[in-house]
């Protein structure tokens, strides 16, 4: 029942899709990193910016699947400019290696979409041993936004063009444990609860976002840092509980977004021109919406960068 969505201020609703809010933008001239590529709204989000002339790098996990992404776009775009790069976010040593063979490119940086991300997995350590959800939604895209910012600087001066970083957010990180963000027991299986726990995760997101802008904005640099809610969408991150993903296969598609919607957002704040200038902002249904008391605590975003930052040096 998406389509009965009132329109916000940005003439957009939750019933938009990603190539509605992008119609008429020529990005030809751009080149977009979207992690996470390889289904769902990630996906998406990498043919909606081809198809407006983006050079999209999909960084991804499974390259098998990325490269049937990547067919299936260049064939009903053969125009399309696609690349792909393999990239685990779990493992900070896998960011590491995928930003560095992207440097050594030599391509130009305008657009990073920090979209990959997992949902209520059981309690597991990554390989670095930090909890799952949180190395993965959070952490390696923090170390992968840091390692890529000189390169997305040096374009926006070169092209003297903002940059602009999206943190892919969910309204879940309303939810998450009730301290926030738990520094001191994050590994702690104990008192692990899976959607707590990426609620956290997603919590981590905006607080990411919020803190680079406001670092950005104090360095004068022209890089806009925001997150976004996707919506309720029927994609493969219910997996891991079997009740959930029953429902969401019966039921999603009259309750919840479908793929083109669910990624509207994403590609209203990378693209869209009433972004201009905007940064550390939270967007829903391709418009300005309010985050948790939470999500907007500058203390609590200038203390998970400084965790964060200790956590990728050691």
């Amino acid at each position: 029942m998406w389509w009965l969505g009132r329109k916000g201020p940005s003439g957009f609703s939750a019933s938009s899709t990603a190539e509605e809010v992008t119609q008429g933008i020529d990005a030809t001239d751009f080149t977009a990193i979207v992690t996470g590529a390889t289904s769902g709204i990630g996906a998406e989000t990498a043919r909606v910016l081809a198809l407006r002339g983006v050079h999209v790098v999909m960084g991804i996990r499974n390259m098998a699947a990325g490269g049937e992404i990547k067919e299936t776009i260049q064939r009903d775009n053969p125009s399309a400019k696609i690349d792909m790069m393999e990239l685990d976010l779990s493992s900070l040593e896998s960011v590491r290696k995928f930003a560095a063979q992207f440097k050594s490119c030599g391509l130009p940086l305008n657009i990073l979409v920090n979209n990959a991300g997992i949902m209520a997995t059981p309690f597991r350590l990554s390989k670095d041993n930090i909890e799952l959800q949180f190395a993965t939604n959070h952490v390696g895209h923090f170390l992968l936004t840091n390692l890529l910012l000189e390169t997305m600087k040096q374009t926006a001066i070169e092209q003297r063009k903002e940059g602009r970083i999206v943190n892919v957010s969910s309204r879940r990180h309303k939810l998450s444990y009730p301290e926030g963000i738990r520094f001191d027991k994050i590994n702690d299986e104990s008192g692990y609860n899976s959607f707590s726990a990426y609620g956290q995760s997603k919590l981590a997101n905006v607080l990411h976002a919020n803190e680079l802008a406001r670092r950005l904005k104090e360095e004068g640099t022209e890089i806009t840092a925001n997150s976004v809610s996707p919506g309720p969408i029927a994609t493969s991150l219910f997996r891991h509980h079997s009740l959930i993903d029953v429902f969401v296969g019966l039921l999603g598609k009259y309750v919840m977004k479908n793929i083109q919607q669910g990624a509207a957002t994403t590609c209203y704040v990378a693209l869209h021109p009433q972004i201009k200038g905007l940064s550390g902002r939270y967007f829903v249904d391709s418009n300005l919406a309010e985050a948790s008391s939470q999500a907007v605590d500058p203390e609590l975003a200038r203390k998970l960068w400084e965790h964060t930052s200790n956590l990728v040096k050691s």
